[in-house]
Order: structure tokens, then sequence, then C-alpha cells
């Protein structure tokens, strides 16, 4: 695999035509002083909407595999997939099953679901992991539509395993909100902070604190396969 070390914050965000909300989680401040390399695993919106320069922006940046963790119903691509790029399927929402909805789909486009989703959705979570760890090698693209919530769940997963930093994590899952604000206009809908902000005023707290909170507890380390954690980690830091 290539590997062109850290870069900085601002070079982050990636401009792929179509998308709004792509960026490579490398250079992230990792707890025993490293960063996470990039073009390791990129954080994206719905591919489907890439035009042909997008597409080309993604097979250019190193693009190999793609995980898309909608449900296969959501899959509406405006063009056929680039050639020579992998697709494996982990639909977040159908895996968690109707009881997890029941009890938790309140929570839904919060981190406030985050924590239900790693404690009572288990096998989902290890796919989600076994999906980037077991990829070819090449730049790993894990998305879902807006590239927040399901995306948000697996960056926070993935980071953790590498050992980055809570207040990176947690920042880089902030970013989203701005990056989204024209997506809302573009299919004629309120913005959903507004929405976001109530449920989590309710619960007494805030996104940021909610992610910490989350990061405080993570323990998905100790119950996935260990060779798919070494596998992320290699991935994202290096041998």
């Amino acid at each position: 695999m290539t590997r062109t070390g850290a870069i900085r914050h601002d070079e982050r965000q990636l401009d792929w035509d179509g998308c709004l909300n792509v960026r490579d989680l490398g250079g992230l401040p990792v707890r025993d002083g490293r960063r996470t390399l990039a073009r390791a695993v990129v954080r994206a919106d719905n591919l489907d909407r890439l035009t042909a320069e997008g597409q080309n922006s993604l097979v250019d940046y190193g693009v190999r595999t793609v995980v898309d963790l909608r449900d296969p119903v959501e899959y509406r691509p405006l063009l056929p997939a680039p050639h020579g790029v992998d697709l494996v399927r982990v639909p977040l929402d159908a895996l968690a099953g109707p009881d997890w909805w029941a009890r938790f789909g309140g929570l839904d486009g919060t981190p406030l679901s985050f924590r239900p989703y790693l404690d009572h959705c288990r096998p989902a979570i290890a796919a989600l992991v076994a999906a980037v760890a077991r990829a070819r090698p090449g730049t790993v693209v894990v998305h879902c539509g807006a590239g927040r919530d399901r995306t948000g769940l697996a960056a926070l997963v993935l980071l953790a395993l590498a050992g980055a930093e809570p207040a990176a994590v947690a920042e880089d899952y902030l970013l989203s909100a701005p990056n989204l604000r024209p997506l809302w206009t573009l299919l004629d809908r309120p913005d959903e902070e507004a929405g976001i902000a109530r449920v989590l005023a309710d619960a007494g707290t805030t996104a940021e604190l909610a992610l910490h909170a989350v990061l405080a507890e993570f323990d998905a380390e100790q119950w996935l396969p260990a060779a798919d954690v070494a596998a992320v980690r290699e991935r994202l830091l290096g041998a």
C-alpha cells in the first residue's frame, strides 16, 4: 500500500465532484504521538452523486475499495461504478434490526445512537471492521448518504481502534454539519441540525460531549477479531 504520511488538517477535505462531505482520515493525532496515515481511509457522503470527473478523482486518489453502509435500496448511482474498484456492502441500518430501531430509533441522527449500536449490534460492527481490515491494498472509502451518521459511527470505530485522540475524533465528526448545509437546500429539506440539537438538549448534552462519552467507554477491540483490529491499525498507522 502506498503511504504518504500525515497531512495537514486543512488538506483533509477532498473535492470529488458530486459530493459535499469527503475527507481523508489521515493526519489525526494518535495517543502514542504518531498521526494517522493519509490515503488509508476516506469518509464520504453519497458516492452515487459522483460525476465522471468525481469518479476520476476517486480513482486518482488511490481508492480501490468502497464500503457502502447504506441499505441496498438506497443504491442509485448516476454512473456505473469505476472499473477496478471493489464494492463491499455493510448495511448498518438493516443490520440493526427492528428491535433496535424500536428502542433507539429516536436517537438516530445524533451521536447518542452510537453507544447503543456498539452495545447491541456487534455483528454489524464486526462486519464493518472486517470490510476495512480485509480490503485489498489501496485507499478505502467508507460512506453512507450524508456521510455524517453511519459514516460518523464507522469513522469513530476505526479511529478509536487506531488510538486516535478523542478530541480529534470528535472534531472530525463535527466537520460534517457545515459541509452538509447545501445538501438540505438541494433536497428541499430543512436543515437537520436544529432537530439534532433538540434531541441532544433533551438528553442534557452536546454532540461533542456525547462523542467523548462513547469514546471513554469504547471497548470494541476486546470483542472484535484480533486479526481485524491489527489490520485496521496497520492500515491507519503503518506496520
